[in-house]
């Protein structure tokens, strides 16, 4: 049997706060714009094509789909969240249109996609007057895009396998790039042209290293390791990915 629990801070609000009233409805929507505020501020300071009106525009579809859906539901007696689901399946694909695959043969935007999706369910929560639940996982999802990527690029630092964006003066020196790469005792997992530049008379790769000597392992890091290849003097630019 499924009890009827409270909001936690419906205490601290308001009762008026539980039900659907014009103050009510005006406070999700007012904290549907804030929260979702502060997740596209921190989104549009790193320059990602998802900012600030997009998120504040899904999470407010959220807010008003849970509310349109709680008011059928009352009206009817019964009924099911449609307006919630459909608000879930067009985010859904708008985010799943947020990512592309780079010049540089990378996928972007996948982060971007998963925030506006859980700005949607955020907002889903806030218009059915969860509000400890919301502010909770406001929280988290800042936390996640703020502070995380930090720890995000040490953990990669510290990785033993990296990507590296590779132009070659002519396609004809490959060879002798994997050859010194050998030498220093990395391995090439896989080497791909890159398609974004196969007309343009360039010679550029996507290449995938492991490191596998222990010294390098121990004392050298991704940059270091780069900017010694890039002393090669047929390597035109080599950056890592």
């Amino acid at each position: 049997m499924i009890q009827n629990i409270q909001d936690p801070m419906i205490p601290l609000i308001g009762e008026w706060a539980a039900g659907l009233s014009a103050p009510s409805i005006l406070l999700r929507v007012g904290l549907s714009f804030l929260l979702s505020a502060l997740i596209g501020t921190e989104r549009s300071n790193k320059r990602h094509s998802a900012g600030l009106r997009t998120f504040m525009l899904i999470s407010l579809a959220g807010t008003l789909a849970m509310i349109g859906d709680l008011w059928l539901l009352g009206q009817m007696g019964n009924g099911l969240f449609l307006l919630s689901a459909a608000a879930v399946i067009s985010t859904t694909m708008i985010a799943t249109n947020s990512f592309f695959i780079s010049s540089r043969n990378q996928i972007k935007g996948i982060t971007t996609s998963a925030g506006l999706l859980v700005t949607c369910f955020l907002g889903i929560s806030l218009g059915a007057g969860v509000y400890t639940l919301t502010a909770a996982g406001a929280v988290a999802m800042f936390f996640c895009l703020s502070t995380l990527p930090s720890l995000e690029i040490y953990l990669k630092d510290r990785s033993n396998h990296f990507e590296v964006h590779l132009e070659l003066t002519s396609g004809g020196r490959l060879q002798d790039f994997v050859a010194t790469i050998r030498k220093l005792g990395l391995k090439i997992d896989d080497i791909e042209i890159n398609p974004a530049y196969v007309h343009s008379g360039l010679s550029v790769y996507s290449v995938a290293i492991s490191i596998t000597r222990q010294e390098l392992k121990k004392f050298k890091t991704h940059k270091e390791i780069i900017e010694a290849l890039a002393t090669l003097e047929y390597v035109s630019h080599i950056e890592e990915i």
